[in-house]
């Protein structure tokens, strides 16, 4: 029996990560279902998470870094008094402190805000962070211990969804390489319980993406070609932080033959701060991110490919000024 075709597929599906397997996994499986060319996720979730996982297709992949930086929401449920060799459901689960009186919601609130703004955090021994060429968890699962250095980290927000006894659900908004297992850890001993693990954690956005745009695996797998199309999002869905910049047709010709052109901005303002722009030709088709020099000149920065651009390098755009 044949394989399918590969499909040569271009935009961003939000996905919503099922437990129990790995992100590279939904994305093989993704991938399946669409029987696309090229694909690949950003921002991994641990199996034991379930959550928002953006899958880029195509030329979605040129983009897709702009949200490895991206701050992050997540709701967690944390034991309180326990502790986990992973930080996790996951580990080797031990009691270590045996809560007398349970911390109240007033306490919480006081205690949280300690851990907003930036913080330091020493990464956990079960990640992927890398130690002459291994990932730390390699050494973790030998039993061994390796010297981390403390990072900074950033903490937006810390909102308290429910409190019940020993288990505490947080809503946490944060920036980019904040381990939300050891701020669990972090938390509970700072509430007086000596540690505390994760039993759930949901990522519920990313940048500007949101879980209630997501789609579940088992919904995906279930509904036809054409609606799965109508699942995904414009590659441009991922720029949405950078200024729009529309050109001419001459202007979109130069750029994508390499040439610098002059920053002309869509209202009266001759001027821009921003260093990188997105471009649209004379029809509001996306073409890819420029940038903006000191001098009010814009260069390609990440174009989409030329079979793509087909459309912008047509007879008719010639100049006599060429």
């Amino acid at each position: 029996m044949s394989k399918p075709e590969k499909r040569k597929i271009s935009g961003i599906l939000l996905l919503d990560k099922p437990q129990g397997i790995s992100s590279n996994k939904a994305l093989q499986i993704v991938k399946r279902i669409f029987s696309a060319e090229k694909c690949g996720h950003t921002g991994t979730l641990d199996p034991m998470a379930t959550g928002l996982l953006p899958i880029c297709f195509g030329e979605a992949t040129k983009f897709s870094s702009q949200l490895l930086g991206a701050d992050k929401t997540y709701e967690a449920i944390l034991k309180l008094g326990f502790h986990s060799t992973t930080g996790d459901a996951e580990g080797e689960i031990s009691r270590v402190a045996a809560v007398v009186k349970y911390p109240t919601a007033s306490t919480c609130e006081q205690v949280l805000e300690q851990f907003i703004g930036t913080i330091k955090q020493t990464p956990p021994m079960y990640s992927a962070l890398k130690h002459r060429g291994k990932p730390l968890y390699h050494y973790a699962r030998n039993g061994d211990v390796i010297e981390r250095q403390a990072r900074e980290i950033k903490i937006y927000a810390i909102r308290i969804l429910s409190l019940q006894d020993d288990e505490l659900h947080l809503s946490i908004r944060c920036g980019t390489g904040t381990y939300i297992r050891v701020l669990a850890q972090d938390i509970g001993q700072a509430l007086g319980c000596e540690s505390a693990y994760l039993t759930g954690l949901r990522r519920t956005a990313i940048d500007l993406f949101e879980i209630n745009q997501s789609i579940a695996l088992a919904a995906l797998e279930q509904i036809d070609s054409a609606q799965r199309h109508q699942c995904l999002l414009p590659v441009d869905s991922l720029l949405k932080n950078f200024t729009p910049v529309t050109l001419d047709a001459l202007a979109t010709r130069y750029i994508v033959q390499g040439r610098t052109i002059p920053y002309l901005s869509n209202s009266c303002e001759k001027t821009t701060t921003a260093k990188t722009v997105r471009l649209y030709d004379e029809h509001q088709q996306f073409i890819g991110l420029g940038e903006v020099s000191s001098g009010q000149q814009i260069t390609a920065k990440r174009l989409l490919s030329n079979t793509c651009l087909a459309h912008t390098l047509t007879t008719d755009h010639t100049s006599s000024n060429e």
